[in-house]
């Protein structure tokens, strides 16, 4: 692919998503963030992906309009050809599928790595492969966590050509917080509704979705339209939360009511039990 096709294909990929978050009514400063980027990288004479070659993310950052997020998802588009903020934000996110793209996971290990964690992201994959929670996952083991920490680490660039983008991420209780202005506005009906992809053959616009901002963090809530959801019959109890900060950094977590534990029936964003914990004590 040539440079001028890959800085087209990418600004189009950032104006997709601009465009949904807009009929989504999302935060103008969101929307306006993308279609800046496309700008950019449609005035941009270099290939962007030589300038992540020579000069990592940090060469990207130094473009006008892109920031620490946005620099990572033009990665990510150079990684894989895709990005799947735009999937997720079109309900389409399905993360057994993306999980089976790290070496030694296959279908039964990626559904099993989905059941236990709820981590629906490659990046989110690694922070539970370095803190230990993906060992315990049924039919992993130490040596495996290994295996895939490191296939992990090849897939998402982090050799020391590339520059890690540091993880930022809002406390627990803005987090639920959120979620429960989501569940709230959503049972009393005051949300737009979008039509996913995955199940949903008759195309019916039934996921709600929330945009809200809490200081510098800016949100997205829906509820889980993942295959497990879906089994375990939770698309109307597990939320998914996005968020990205100021500088366009973006993270998510999953929201649950415990099942569980000292914590049953209370609300718990999942890898962030124990300080969700402390807020009950």
């Amino acid at each position: 692919m040539n440079s001028a096709r890959f800085n087209l294909e990418t600004a189009s990929i950032f104006r997709k998503c601009a465009e949904v978050l807009r009929q989504q009514a999302a935060n103008p400063f969101r929307v306006n963030a993308y279609i800046r980027a496309a700008q950019t990288l449609e005035s941009l004479q270099e290939d962007a992906r030589d300038i992540l070659s020579d000069d990592g993310v940090a060469g990207l950052i130094a473009l006008p309009a892109i920031g620490q997020g946005l620099a990572a998802s033009i990665d990510e588009i150079a990684r894989t050809g895709r990005l799947a903020q735009l999937d997720r934000l079109r309900g389409e996110t399905a993360p057994e599928n993306l999980f089976r793209t790290v070496p030694g996971i296959g279908p039964k290990l990626a559904h099993a790595i989905q059941d236990a964690l709820h981590v629906d992201t490659l990046e989110a994959l690694e922070v539970a492969a370095h803190d230990g929670r993906l060992s315990a996952v049924p039919g992993i083991g130490a040596r495996r966590a290994a295996a895939v920490q490191a296939g992990l680490a090849a897939l998402l660039g982090r050799g020391h050509s590339r520059q890690q983008v540091p993880q930022v991420t809002p406390p627990v209780e803005m987090l639920l917080d959120v979620d429960q202005e989501y569940r709230q506005s959503s049972a009393a009906g005051k949300l737009p509704k979008i039509a996913p992809k995955r199940f949903n053959p008759e195309g019916l616009a039934w996921l709600p979705i929330l945009h809200t901002d809490r200081g510098k963090w800016h949100f997205t809530a829906l509820f889980s339209n993942t295959a497990r959801a879906h089994e375990l019959r939770r698309t109307d109890d597990w939320v998914v939360v996005f968020f990205y900060n100021d500088d366009h950094q973006e993270g998510q977590n999953t929201i649950v009511t415990e099942t569980k534990g000292p914590m049953t029936g209370e609300r718990v964003v999942r890898g962030r039990e124990a300080e969700c914990r402390t807020l009950t004590n």
